[in-house]
């Protein structure tokens, strides 16, 4: 069986991952090789798929490059935060009315995330990918963007020579040899961080149109996979009342939240229903043809934190232009912005805080994800992977 791991997007959210995958190697022996057939990540889980991919020969080795990369983080390697780069982006911003909303060079965003694909450049080798593809360490990754001139969510993927090509609606999944470039597209927030192009397009985040994010994991071959959520515990009371309208840090933090989490799930509730119905086909009618359809073992691992009062907590540690415009736009916990800020908040003690929460999170599912890897839980022994 072909195991498939699934990252989703998240912004900093994603250095919750980290901790999970944290857990899942400390579970595996200490020298094993990556456990998954297939990784498929999305904007910032792009990042983390792609850095496992390329060393999927050791996967505990593989984890902490990931983690280095996090615990690392600050505002200034993601983006250029200084005051006069914020209000050079604001002008081009402004001047592009006067060109039909259309860029000179450069395409329009608030901030520039030029420290961001340098940083990655040099963190992860690319050229190791196909290595280990050939190797056998892996099927395939996939990374997921958004065509902005279509509006198709393509699958970027680099594997295994056997994998084709789909298209399914507005889904397509097209063979690559992956760099920097398919990285920086998929996180591209829209409105934050500028388009990428890719070929004769131009591409943004990848969470923008994926309607079935796990969609690219099975059409690649995986027959059971592990989901790593990204939606936070949510404290607020339905009767919790706010007596002023949303700001607009609260209206964004929501649009973020249906772009990057709000598909995931409902994907998975399809898959679930999906499963039972498989289920019951099996018992009642087990001679009855299913085509192409075939009951997926799932396991997701959901945060069990806030990250909205996290975030909160750790605004103060953002560069003070990025503070200030964050502020003005109530990103905090009085004004019910911290949401906003958790996807931005790109710095060390925020991501730490994350990475630790997350490892918590996967320890305290420590039972079922052995199960899931066929662990034996007193000496550590793979069964089957």
């Amino acid at each position: 069986m072909k195991t498939g791991l699934i990252l989703s997007g998240g912004g900093a959210r994603g250095a919750y991952q980290v901790g999970v995958l944290k857990a899942i190697a400390d579970m595996h022996p200490k020298h094993s090789s990556n456990p998954f057939s297939i990784i498929s990540g999305t904007s910032a889980g792009a990042i983390n798929a792609v850095a496992l991919a390329a060393s999927a020969n050791n996967f505990r080795l593989a984890v902490k490059k990931v983690e280095k990369i996090w615990s690392t983080l600050h505002v200034n390697r993601v983006v250029k935060a200084r005051g006069i780069d914020l209000f050079t982006n604001f002008s081009k911003l402004g001047l592009s009315l006067f060109n039909s909303g259309i860029a000179r060079g450069r395409p329009l965003a608030l901030l520039n995330n030029d420290p961001l694909g340098e940083m990655l450049s040099h963190a992860i080798r690319f050229g190791n990918i196909q290595k280990r593809v050939d190797a056998g360490y892996l099927d395939a990754v996939a990374v997921t963007a958004t065509s902005y001139a279509t509006g198709n969510s393509v699958s970027f993927f680099q594997g295994k020579d056997s994998l084709k090509r789909w298209r399914r609606g507005k889904r397509i999944g097209v063979p690559a040899t992956l760099g920097i470039e398919h990285l920086m597209a998929s996180s591209a927030i829209p409105g934050v961080f500028p388009a990428t192009k890719i070929g004769r397009q131009y591409f943004g985040d990848g969470s923008l149109r994926q309607l079935a994010p796990l969609s690219s994991a099975l059409r690649l071959g995986a027959d059971r996979i592990l989901v790593v959520g990204a939606r936070g515990h949510n404290k607020s009371k339905i009767s919790t009342r706010r007596d002023h309208p949303p700001s607009m840090a609260q209206v964004l933090g929501h649009i973020f939240n249906s772009a990057f989490i709000d598909a995931l799930e409902s994907d998975l509730d399809h898959i679930m229903s999906i499963n039972e119905l498989l289920g019951i086909l099996e018992n009642e009618a087990p001679h009855f043809q299913l085509d192409r359809l075939k009951l997926v073992d799932l396991l997701v691992i959901k945060p069990s934190i806030d990250f909205d009062d996290i975030a909160s907590e750790h605004v103060g540690n953002l560069p003070s232009g990025m503070r200030r415009i964050l502020a003005a736009m109530g990103a905090n916990k009085k004004s019910g912005g911290g949401n906003l800020a958790s996807y931005l908040l790109f710095e060390s003690a925020f991501c730490k805080e994350l990475i630790q929460h997350g490892y918590k999170d996967a320890m305290a599912e420590r039972e079922a994800i052995e199960s899931f890897f066929g662990l034996n839980a007193a000496n550590g022994i793979v069964k089957w992977a």
